[in-house]
């Protein structure tokens, strides 16, 4: 606007406007005199020496492929560079710093995101995902070497013909570097810091050091105090990381849930079927007053508070098994939240995180490149062999809630008080169903301690039957994730998870699921009683007792949400994601 102005002023007003003004406007700010002459000698010099050398054809090849083989030999210097710190077997799994278009010709700049995630050689993790922070640092200004300049003020031999020739390129290429350092030096454009940002990434670096502190001395520490839950035991794959980690969040993590969007497809989900983990958590974000800010400038993660089975119901033509409608009404969601607020632009959605346990919430998330790549997607079908990745994304217990009365459908008969070894019933479908009833269904006069059955018969309990079990099989159906994993653990059922590893259990960064629970490959369903019989009558109990510790970080109340339940470790493992995440933003 001021460059038009300028543009558009008398000639008599010109005479006194600042040469500044005669000069173009760099990135739409001007420049006082002295700059504008600066400007002005350095072109000058830049096109003297190319007149110089065009005077001198004989130099000029020589000069162009000395230069050609000297960028070919090093590369150039980047204008950043990223730089992250040592962790705990830590791996640099998401680096984006791009440029894109939204579409409307409008160049949106990504930021540095820099995700840390560690894994050890067979995959899982150690203990809790480790707290690496990693630092965006800027590259310096190229410097001019102490020995080149001595070289140039050094006095010279009377040269010889070829010497005066090399002489004479050696000065050229000294030239050119001195006018790139000259240029490189030039006043750039000034940008304000977002300061609020960094200060929230100070707390989290401030959280992952004393996470980071309590992974490597869980030995030497006493217990952490706590009013009401202290975690300890094999249950956990490191209990004092955990419970540092977990008070950590409760004093520090804040989350913002945009508001934009209306009922049902929006901030509402269903609270009693099998997808009740979804409308639940919806409900609670909803509800909360502890975790959730109204000021998106206090928030380290972002809900975006859709629900795909409300979307199913309403959006959805049935049997047409087109999801484009799904998709198209995600991806304008977020172009919404996008043109309004400045929070997806600058991380990419790295800080944002979307929930779903409708099967399709993998598929759906694609309607977005960022929201699949970048955002934590908290799911139930958390499959690993369909894009799920543990490192970013959040595996949601499936829980098929009938009644708000959860607390007293739970607990079971101890060990000698359950004649059966193995139970299942339900659908034939999915990959492993079929194999597991191939094999098993109605077989139950030979081995009559293992019943696996589609549809139980008139009057039998299906609840009951679980009590009666040691063993409840939890295979997926259509997709991974089974309602069959959380009623185990409600009523003191091991559960026995029949998969090939591409489920990733919920917890797993932070519960040693091997402890109370076991783990069958489709191959070994032959085997299945005697894998189980193996179990001797002392490890089971063992494991009977963990599951009973465990099942408090699957409650789901019908009340407020407690500590460490459902609500709140979903809360964490989002917790633990933004921790592996370092968002640097400026702003012009």
């Amino acid at each position: 606007m001021r460059a038009n102005t300028t543009a558009s002023s008398s000639s008599s007003s010109a005479a006194a406007t600042p040469c500044s003004s005669l000069l173009p406007c760099l990135h739409g700010h001007g420049r006082d005199c002295k700059t504008a002459a600066y400007v002005v000698a350095a072109c000058l010099a830049i096109v003297t020496f190319l007149v110089v050398a065009a005077l001198d054809p004989g130099t000029q090849a020589s000069w162009f492929l000395s230069s050609s083989s000297s960028s070919s030999s090093s590369p150039p210097a980047a204008s950043s560079s990223l730089r992250h710190s040592g962790g705990v077997a830590g791996e640099l799994l998401l680096a984006t710093s791009s440029s894109y278009s939204d579409g409307g010709g409008r160049n949106i700049t990504g930021k540095d995101v820099h995700e840390e995630a560690p894994r050890g050689d067979d995959g899982r993790f150690p203990s809790l995902l480790p707290m690496v922070n990693s630092s965006s640092v800027h590259g310096a200004p190229d410097e001019l070497s102490i020995a080149t300049v001595a070289a140039a003020q050094a006095p010279a031999p009377a040269p010889g013909p070829e010497q005066a020739k090399d002489g004479l390129l050696a000065r050229k290429v000294l030239f050119m570097e001195v006018m790139m350092r000259l240029f490189k030096s030039y006043p750039q454009v000034q940008r304000r810091r977002d300061v609020k940002l960094e200060r929230l990434e100070l707390g989290l670096a401030k959280a992952r050091s004393a996470i980071r502190k309590a992974i490597q001395n869980r030995d030497n520490q006493p217990p952490l105090a706590d009013k009401d839950y202290v975690p300890v035991g094999p249950i956990y794959r490191n209990a004092y990381a955990f419970h540092r980690s977990y008070l950590e969040m409760e004093k520090l993590f804040k989350v913002y849930v945009y508001e934009e969007g209306e009922p049902p497809v929006f901030h509402d989900g269903p609270c009693r079927s099998i997808y009740s983990t979804e409308g639940r958590f919806i409900y609670n974000m909803e509800m909360d007053t502890r975790m959730r800010t109204r000021d998106p400038d206090l928030a380290h993660v972002f809900f975006l508070p859709f629900s795909v089975v409300k979307m199913v119901k309403t959006i959805y033509e049935p049997d047409s098994h087109d999801m484009g409608p799904i998709k198209r009404t995600i991806s304008d969601y977020i172009g919404v939240l996008s043109g309004k607020y400045p929070y997806w632009n600058r991380s990419l959605g790295a800080d944002h995180f979307m929930l779903s346990c409708h099967d399709w919430g993998p598929y759906v998330s694609s309607a977005n490149e960022h929201l699949f790549s970048n955002s934590i997607r908290v799911l139930c079908n958390a499959n690993k062999s369909e894009g799920f990745n543990p490192s970013k994304d959040v595996s949601l217990p499936e829980i098929n809630l009938r009644t708000d009365a959860v607390d007293r459908q739970v607990g079971g008969p101890s060990a000698s008080h359950r004649p059966i070894l193995a139970f299942f019933a339900g659908g034939n479908h999915g990959p492993v169903r079929p194999v597991l009833f191939e094999h098993w269904k109605g077989r139950t006069e030979e081995h009559p301690d293992v019943q696996v059955s589609e549809y139980l018969p008139r009057g039998v309990s299906y609840t009951e039957q679980m009590r009666r079990s040691r063993f409840c099989l939890c295979p997926g159906g259509y997709e991974v994730a089974s309602p069959r994993l959380a009623e185990a653990i409600y009523l003191d059922c091991v559960p026995v998870v029949v998969d090939d590893g591409d489920y990733a259990l919920p917890f797993a960064d932070v519960l040693n699921w091997d402890a109370f629970s076991l783990r069958l490959r489709v191959a070994d369903v032959p085997r299945l009683r005697e894998v189980l019989a193996a179990v001797s009558p002392r490890q089971y109990i063992r494991m009977q007792r963990r599951v009973r510790a465990v099942r408090r970080h699957f409650m789901v109340h019908g009340g407020p949400p407690q500590r460490y339940d459902a609500f709140h470790m979903i809360l964490h493992s989002v917790w633990l994601r933004r921790l592996n995440v370092r968002i640097t933003a400026q702003q012009q």
